[in-house]
């Protein structure tokens, strides 16, 4: 795996565990303003960094396959196994 991607890959999965354990916070802290804005701030980051990724590199699930004509998910690596695209 390139260093970009991997860069790039660990960035996501860092920034979906901010955005998990946030999540668990306002569900107990429903109130708190600036768990609030640090949620919608990361689950923005989260969203570009998902974009960013399936991009250059293609899905990271298999709901996210653009696929019309095969059915590619399983024909290609998965995403923390593939190369250089």
């Amino acid at each position: 795996m390139s260093s970009e991607k991997q860069k790039l890959l660990r960035r996501l999965q860092a920034t979906r565990f901010a955005v998990i354990e946030i999540n668990l916070y306002l569900d107990s802290h429903p109130t708190c303003s600036e768990g609030l804005k640090y949620f919608r701030s990361k689950s923005e980051e989260l969203k570009k960094l998902t974009e960013e990724y399936q991009e250059k590199y293609g899905p990271l699930c298999a709901a996210d396959s653009k696929a019309e004509n095969y059915w590619d998910w399983v024909s290609t690596a998965f995403p923390w196994e593939r190369g250089e695209s």
